[in-house]
């Protein structure tokens, strides 16, 4: 006879541990922008492509993952006017849904970027779409349109001449979105139902293209000031990092410690709104790349396309491990293979637990890739301007 009682903690702790046979992809650089995925089982080491689907216009976001659909952005038309999503079937490819949109704001982008440079979001109920334009979109996951603004409208100088790539973010009831630039740059947080807003913050006038991390109950803001955390209900000031950071590679989060880039990789432990340095390693300069953490040990790809492990414990390097570069997109990892794509379409996977790291496969996607991948279901997404495969 089976025991109700254990049976339903049993049932509860399934329900609510760490790990998960497949786990959503939910936005950009995945949960909290940890760039690790939280699924018990990574993809096999031998990855093959399942399928390829074409593209209606260019793109940088990543793809997200929501339950059996793969959601991405797209922008067409002479101008990037015209703003895509589009809602893929993850297990054959095929389009499900796809909803195209008008751009009221501005368009204009440095030509290695584009409009659909912001990677989408989901709270798994439904998809927020933002563009570099400032036009932002809520669909359910039928892609029934809940909601739209064009933020442009509201903070009508919020532009960037070479064009904006920050991804809004969900951290509990608030959708956080940023419009960081030379003139009006600010940093909002969002009713999920409604669009409207919670809470906005004036940001430093400087381009920044660094997305938001989630760091215990705060969301993290990253800019060459430094790091700024949030609450994200009412956008009060959590704790305050004041010693300049980068402007286009993240920073990482892990156990509660951020791994600023700021003046190489700072490791900042975060107590009771107070935020402490525990070592810096000004040897350790991410290029565009973003760092992760995998266990005990960081990550970083410089602008050689070398990738170095260092110790989370006080930063001294272990290894390093020339990779088959440029890169313009992150790294991402599930157990301990990393993944990354160069801008020339070459997708590496990295096998870190190797004595001096190694690269464990290389596939030749044969298109420039200028974003970073995205994990979930024990497959490996990518995406070009043209297309996005998927790969197990």
């Amino acid at each position: 006879m089976i025991n109700t009682k254990v049976y339903g903690l049993l049932l509860a702790a399934s329900m609510f541990s760490g790990t998960s046979a497949k786990a959503d992809w939910l936005q950009f650089r995945g949960e909290g922008g940890s760039a690790v995925s939280t699924e018990a089982e990574a993809p096999t080491k031998e990855l093959k492509v399942a399928w390829t689907m074409a593209l209606p216009g260019r793109g940088l976001s990543s793809p997200i993952i929501v339950g059996d659909k793969v959601f991405l952005t797209a922008a067409s038309g002479p101008k990037q006017e015209s703003l895509h999503v589009i809602c893929f079937n993850a297990a054959d490819g095929k389009v499900v849904w796809e909803r195209k949109m008008k751009a009221t704001g501005r368009t204009m982008a440095h030509s290695k970027t584009c409009v659909a440079a912001p990677t989408p979001c989901s709270d798994g109920k439904r998809v927020y779409a933002l563009y570099s334009c400032n036009d932002l979109f809520a669909f359910d996951l039928e892609g029934n349109l809940k909601w739209l603004r064009g933020l442009t409208y509201d903070y009508a100088n919020a532009s960037n001449s070479l064009g904006m790539a920050q991804s809004p973010s969900v951290m509990g009831d608030a959708l956080v979105v940023q419009s960081e630039n030379d003139s009006e740059s600010f940093a909002a947080g969002l009713n999920l139902d409604s669009g409207g807003n919670l809470w906005k913050v004036d940001r430093p006038k400087a381009a920044n293209w660094t997305s938001a991390i989630h760091v215990g109950g705060a969301v993290a803001l990253q800019s060459s000031k430094g790091i700024l955390a949030l609450n994200p209900r009412t956008g009060n000031q959590a704790w305050n990092y004041l010693d300049g950071a980068a402007t286009i590679p993240s920073s990482a989060v892990s156990d509660g410690v951020v791994y600023a880039v700021s003046n190489g990789i700072t490791a900042l432990a975060v107590e009771d709104g107070a935020v402490s340095q525990r070592w810096r390693n000004e040897g350790l300069k991410p290029g565009t790349a973003s760092p992760l953490v995998i266990g005990d040990h960081l990550y970083v790809v410089n602008n050689a396309g070398v990738m170095i492990q260092a110790n989370t414990k006080d930063g001294s390097e272990n290894w390093k491990l020339r990779l088959k570069g440029p890169f313009s997109g992150s790294p991402v990892a599930a157990g301990k293979t990393i993944y990354i794509v160069s801008e020339r379409g070459v997708f590496q996977s990295i096998d870190t637990a190797a004595e001096e790291g190694a690269i464990s496969q290389s596939i030749d996607l044969g298109e420039t890739v200028l974003s970073t991948p995205a994990v979930s279901g024990s497959a490996v997404y990518v995406r070009s301007d043209g297309k996005l495969w998927k790969l197990m």
